[in-house]
């Protein structure tokens, strides 16, 4: 899914090409796409653009009449710039907005339909879509402690929270607690007043060389590479590989269709964390450290 780096990034290449710009026609290609009916989508049509914000995961296109176009991309969703009138692809194209000097073009990959489309009218309509999540460059050491400590999850969950942090995902969370040297089953309410100022700090670090180096990598381009796997990422989706740090084979928690990635010895002391699936499986053969799994 597309976190606060993806999304501010598509955001500054969005400004500069539709702010002052006017939605021609909005090409709506799968029905499902769009949540709202009042008012219609043709509502924005013939709008010009004044502006653009970002809710949590999500992009806003604020237009004249006081509408505003709201996208979700979801896990799968993307955005594409191109020529003036482009074609929407057929399978993954989910719709259109034609603008005078180029399209933007909506897609999502795979069969699970979770991308979204909501026109609004009114300010105060956008409370809908405010999870609640802190802004961590808005906020102070305090503010940032307090909200992870309002409910005893583990770190990874309230990192992942958008009722308790703003923008971050499954990606991200996982190197940020890599930088800050935590394992990602620490519940909040452990963390010694050295660790949260640490888990703040790694934060605040790796959301913005990330949305640093996405900006270069994109030269004034519209971003075409967004992708929560990376090789310049630490541990995020680099199960087994080295840890940049200590070269310790990175390891994982797999759950439902996500997984955690860490390193065992730079975040937990050496253990290993339960694995649902396998260590269900080997029972008294589940490796508790990663001196024990390398040995194995």
């Amino acid at each position: 899914m597309p976190e606060l780096p993806d999304i501010v990034v598509y955001i500054e290449a969005l400004e500069s090409r539709v702010v002052g710009q006017r939605l021609d026609r909005a090409r709506i290609a799968k029905p499902f796409l769009l949540r709202s009916f009042d008012p219609p989508i043709s509502a924005a049509e013939g709008k010009t653009v004044t502006g653009l914000r970002r809710m949590g995961k999500r992009i806003v296109l604020e237009l004249q009449d006081d509408l505003f176009l709201v996208i979700h991309l979801m896990i799968a969703g993307r955005l594409r710039w191109q020529e003036s009138g482009a074609r929407v692809p057929g399978k993954i194209g989910l719709a259109a907005f034609d603008f005078p000097h180029g399209t933007l073009i909506f897609t999502e990959a795979g069969s699970k339909r979770r991308a979204s489309l909501w026109l609004t009218r009114g300010a105060e309509s956008l409370a809908q879509f405010d999870r609640g999540g802190l802004e961590v460059f808005e906020s102070s050491l305090a503010e940032f402690a307090g909200r992870l400590v309002r409910e005893n999850h583990t770190l990874k969950r309230s990192l992942t929270d958008p009722r308790l942090f703003s923008g971050i995902g499954n990606a991200y969370s996982d190197e940020i607690l890599h930088r800050a040297r935590l394992s990602p089953v620490r519940h909040t309410r452990r963390l010694a007043e050295e660790e949260t100022a640490r888990l703040f700090e790694a934060t605040r670090e790796v959301l913005t060389e990330w949305t640093s180096r996405l900006r270069s990598e994109s030269k004034g381009d519209f971003p075409k590479k967004v992708t929560a796997f990376r090789e310049e990422m630490a541990v995020h989706g680099k199960f087994g590989q080295p840890c940049p740090v200590c070269a310790t084979p990175v390891q994982r928690i797999r759950y439902a269709d996500n997984e955690t990635n860490y390193c065992p010895r730079c975040q937990t002391d050496g253990k290993l964390l339960a694995d649902r699936a396998l260590s269900r499986l080997l029972k008294q053969d589940w490796p508790r450290s990663i001196d024990d799994l390398a040995w194995s």
